[in-house]
């Protein structure tokens, strides 16, 4: 397959190199790591209509932006949401001739190609879902349903030898859409695209499945499904604030087979808060602290990363376009929404530490646990050399070190919002702690970070792109 490479892609570029190798599954089944053994931490962005809404330069400079703020997965759509069947590109072009799987177009996909390409040379991974769930079952949306079993495998089948040596792809099914719905069954479909896509890369593809909102998981539905490499679930905007995501990771935590789990749509910032089927303005809009309260809980649940998403950017709103659902502000002025940076901030003090051995443990807090907006959650490495814990509302709290290895301790407090730390310096402890936030109350969210003095690991200098 021939690529055409974009001209600045190159110059800026041109240098790096893919070290690592392709994704996969750690050896115990909750985390990922590159081929090489490197560990891996999903910092995904929600870009759907990639494909379908931006013209070359403009995606060039979103994904310079995102690769800027420490994402390194981009999730986007072949087959796109918004009519993307019968709707062209910005450049004219439909993907599928007369509505066919069978009869992709050669002219629209070598735009994808374009994006796979300059996603690689910023290391970057595209998530990439071969279609949206409304071209399988519509269910709602705009359709049409096109997919059979039959065609699915060949589409897969055409997708998979189309990039099988492109080492940065994760691909995922479903889109916005259960895989089992009251009587309808789209489960052999999947199947089928699946098999399409692992046979024309000999195996090497690592797949997912983008389900709708709510307390489901693909865990519920597809979880024995040998394709299956990863579950996700999508705690949504439409069900308020705190949704319980980190009790769903847990949930998916424990199932056998093990496999990794994560929140692949949290609430978007700037998402109208409860938008169906009416919004009411005084349910305003999700904000940063909404995004850091879901992302930090169902990382430290144990999910392998999270996705971040921006209601603008996800639908790409600008002048061309029609806006969905309330979006307040254009996709170019969303682009650097405290959010964006907060989620990069995650990443890095994930990063900071050992993390492909991290253990979700609740037993640290001793005193101070709260329900809902206040509950905490927390996780330590498998040797005890370290814990961390995610507190949405400052306030004293009690934690038992008995999970950690004897000896003084060093305490430090992390700003999730800014990345400031506060350094407690060395402390000697009885098996547990009382500690006080820096500051306390509604908004007022920090880590706190206890490290085994014994390991001397540095406080990280965060990096503010």
């Amino acid at each position: 397959m021939a690529f055409i490479a974009f001209t600045t892609t190159i110059a800026a570029y041109g240098q790096q190199k893919w070290h690592h190798g392709r994704l996969q599954v750690t050896p115990d089944g909750h985390y990922l790591q590159y081929e090489d053994g490197t560990p891996f931490f999903w910092l995904g962005d929600t870009a759907w209509e990639l494909f379908h809404r931006l013209k070359k330069e403009e995606i060039m400079r979103y994904l310079d932006n995102r690769k800027a703020k420490g994402f390194n997965v981009i999730q986007a759509v072949v087959l796109a949401e918004m009519d993307g069947l019968r709707q062209p590109n910005q450049y004219g072009d439909i993907p599928l001739i007369d509505l066919d799987p069978e009869k992709p177009n050669e002219a629209y996909f070598k735009l994808v190609d374009d994006v796979i390409t300059a996603a690689y040379e910023r290391q970057l991974f595209m998530g990439l879902l071969p279609t949206w769930g409304d071209k399988v079952t519509r269910m709602w949306g705009t359709g049409p349903a096109v997919f059979t079993t039959e065609n699915a495998y060949h589409y897969g089948h055409w997708l998979g030898n189309r990039y099988k040596d492109n080492q940065n792809i994760v691909w995922i099914l479903g889109g916005d859409r259960p895989a089992l719905h009251d009587s309808v069954d789209t489960r052999p479909i999947w199947r089928a695209m699946a098999k399409g896509i692992l046979e024309a890369t000999k195996g090497k593809a690592l797949l997912s499945y983008h389900i709708s909102g709510g307390e489901h998981s693909t865990s519920q539905q597809i979880h024995t499904e040998p394709w299956l490499h990863m579950n996700m679930m999508q705690s949504g905007h439409g069900s308020g604030h705190d949704v319980p995501v980190w009790e769903w990771v847990t949930r998916d935590r424990a199932l056998i087979p093990t496999k990794p789990t994560l929140d692949s749509e949290p609430n978007y910032e700037d998402h109208p808060v409860n938008p169906w089927p009416k919004w009411d303005p005084k349910n305003g809009y999700f904000n940063d602290y909404d995004i850091r309260k879901q992302s930090y809980r169902s990382v430290f649940a144990g999910a392998c990363g999270v996705t971040y998403g921006h209601h603008s950017i996800w639908q790409f709103w600008s002048e061309r376009e029609e806006k969905i659902n309330h979006a307040d502000r254009y996709w170019s002025e969303a682009l650097n929404r405290p959010g964006a940076f907060q989620v990069g901030y995650l990443r890095q003090l994930i990063e900071s530490r050992p993390f492909i051995d991290r253990i979700p443990d609740q037993t640290i807090i001793a005193d101070g646990q709260g329900e809902k907006g206040q509950h905490i959650r927390a996780f330590r490495d498998r040797e005890g050399s370290y814990f961390m814990a995610y507190i949405p509302e400052g306030r004293t709290i009690e934690v038992d070190l008995s999970t950690l290895k004897a000896g003084p301790v060093r305490v430090w407090w992390f700003n999730p919002a800014t990345a400031e730390t506060t350094d407690l310096g060395i402390l000697n402890h009885a098996g547990r702690l009382q500690l006080t936030s820096p500051t306390q109350g509604f908004g007022k969210d920090w880590v706190l970070v206890i490290d085994h003095v014994a390991k001397r690991y540095p406080i990280p200098t965060f990096k503010h792109p």
